[in-house]
């Protein structure tokens, strides 16, 4: 055996017995006399003694020739440390080795592995089956097995049926771009790699396998960002005979579980929020709250004081930034030039200072009293002590302006906890969103998701004022899912895509498997889908989902360990009737 213990488990009460253990050098202390190294696995780490006059001087000699990463397998007795180590779960004992075999050397790592690397994001990403060796990273990949096995767990409690749906479908012009694989077998034909298994979970329903779940690979063609990878997992579920609160309460049920038993954390309920609300108090269908800070409309109370820029504008909204006052100016203009980038948009910022004798000092003083400020301090619900900051403009454009300038205050005042979990619930979103580019209407969740009963006489008169069966999961200020109640009747199917624009030809040939099976008993049915990788990274207490995929893209999309994408050989492409016509 090459080994009859991990490097992890080991205890006091193992004192005295012959153990062989095997993994990887993590380091080694030579004191002349003595010698000790760290042995690692993914359990833990064990160390090992060696001293002179007591260990065979061959095996002597082959301990001090290890270095960091070989691969070692060690015999010996398990003996009670000297110099206990309280921080290490094996640091009780220690291995009096009799035997060392090398199993394998190891070139110098190009970083170390240690739970804080000397290495860079782009070096461990080319190297990442070494970053993998490390804590953090393990840890990681160990929080997403145990949510993965408990939602299995819970979804099954509850008669969910694992099925499997295929990678190979057809491509549809809604949503992201799709990552289309050519066929060799149908020359000039390609399939597309599926960005959810929407209208498969869809046709199960109509198939009678009334509750339906899948840990499902997931793919999409898009830009890159910390939260985003072009491969991603989802929890995907569908229910039949189901209203929307059957759906909210299994699902909150679901997260209530992995909060208990992943976390040790009771979530006591999650509060709901329409879209309006969230808009209106926080500018962001994905609200944080965690802390509050909700937008002020003081559009009535700041027009008509002579500030041509405010005067002229759709919408005057602050926030009061609590106990902020005493901000010096620099730190005013800092936040000023923040706004100003082009990824947040404002052309400016005004601030007004409500300092504790309860007198203001503004940016634009000469336009407001100190009799305006108090009245709309009051308005705004500012107290002495505090920092009024306010945008102007068009309402869509200084909702999401000032969202994001609510974030920064949040974090630059600690607020945003990340060991801190705030769930909510959003609901009655619009079905569907105007594009003025493309002079059509497209469908705010996806084509396939039903009005509310009481909005399907708006689809022909007023689609904009319908709201959708629909329903996003938000916790900390992230969309962790979102799903809605299907359309499952063929004619209102059609009327839908008829809004987006699709001709009934069209929307045969993309959808009419779905259509001509919604004419075969479709069941009431709806569902939610997960963004598993998002879940692990905000249970982990981080915003980037990389580390908690084993092996994930750079924001270029590429995989820098394999080197791919990759060009192909000729052959390949001919047997593909592919012909590149690559621009320089």
């Amino acid at each position: 055996m090459h080994r009859t213990h991990t490097c992890g488990e080991l205890r006091i009460e193992h004192n005295g017995q012959e153990v062989t253990l095997s993994g990887w050098v993590q380091r080694s202390r030579d004191k002349g006399g003595m010698l000790w190294v760290d042995l690692r696995d993914r359990y833990g780490i064990t160390q090992l003694y060696f001293e002179e006059g007591k260990t065979d001087a061959a095996i002597m000699a082959a301990a001090r020739s290890l270095g960091r990463e070989f691969v070692v397998k060690a015999t010996g007795t398990v003996i009670e440390r000297f110099a206990k180590n309280p921080n290490m779960p094996t640091g009780d004992i220690e291995l009096q080795v009799s035997k060392l075999e090398i199993l394998n050397g190891s070139k110098t790592p190009p970083f170390t592995i240690e739970d804080v690397s000397d290495g860079g994001d782009d070096l461990r990403m080319q190297w990442r089956y070494l970053d993998l060796r490390r804590n953090p990273l393990k840890n990681n990949l160990m929080l997403r097995h145990r949510i993965g096995i408990e939602t299995r767990k819970y979804l099954d409690s509850l008669a969910f049926m694992e099925v499997e749906t295929p990678y190979l479908i057809k491509s549809t012009p809604e949503g992201a771009r799709d990552f289309v694989v050519p066929s060799r077998m149908n020359g000039g034909q390609f399939y597309a790699l599926p960005q959810s298994p929407q209208t498969f979970k869809q046709i199960l329903m109509v198939a009678g396998y009334d509750r339906y779940y899948q840990i499902v690979r997931c793919f999409r063609d898009e830009d890159l960002r910390a939260d985003r990878q072009p491969e991603f997992t989802q929890i995907d579920c569908e229910m039949a005979f189901v209203e929307q609160e059957d759906i909210l309460n299994t699902f909150e049920g679901l997260v209530r579980h992995l909060f208990k038993t992943v976390k040790g954390i009771d979530i006591a309920g999650v509060p709901r929020m329409t879209y309006d609300d969230a808009m209106r108090r926080f500018g962001n269908d994905k609200p944080d709250v965690r802390f509050g800070m909700e937008f002020q409309d003081l559009t009535p109370s700041m027009q008509g004081k002579g500030f041509a820029i405010f005067d002229s504008a759709e919408a005057v909204l602050g926030i009061v930034v609590p106990g902020c006052a005493n901000y010096t100016r620099k730190q005013v203009d800092e936040l000023t030039e923040w706004v100003k980038r082009p990824q947040i948009g404002a052309k400016g910022l005004v601030y007004c200072m409500y300092n504790e004798d309860g007198s203001f000092k503004s940016s634009v003083d000469k336009f407001y009293s100190a009799e305006d400020w108090k009245s709309i301090a009051q308005t705004a619900g500012a107290n002495a002590g505090d920092l009024m900051l306010i945008l102007s403009g068009d309402l869509n454009s200084t909702r999401k302006q000032l969202s994001e300038l609510r974030l920064l205050m949040g974090s630059k005042l600690n607020l945003r906890n990340p060991e801190d979990f705030k769930p909510l619930w959003v609901v009655d979103f619009p079905l569907v969103e105007w594009i003025e580019e493309e002079g059509r209407w497209f469908a705010m969740h996806h084509p396939f998701t039903a009005p509310k009963p009481e909005h399907f006489h708006l689809l022909e008169t007023s689609p904009g004022d319908a709201r959708a069966n629909a329903y996003d999961f938000v916790l900390n200020g992230v969309e962790i899912g979102g799903g809605s109640i299907r359309i499952h009747d063929r004619d209102i199917q059609a009327r839908m895509f008829n809004l987006l624009g699709f001709t009934p030809e069209e929307a045969q040939k993309q959808f009419g498997f779905l259509l001509n099976a919604f004419e075969y008993g479709a069941p009431p049915h709806g569902g939610i889908a997960f963004g598993f990788d998002r879940l692990c990274a905000l249970f982990g207490g981080v915003e980037s989902i990389r580390d908690f995929i084993a092996f994930p893209k750079n924001n270029s999309g590429r995989d820098v360990m394999i080197d791919a994408p990759s060009t192909i050989d000729q052959k390949q492409l001919d047997e593909l009737s592919i012909a590149l016509n690559i621009k320089s």
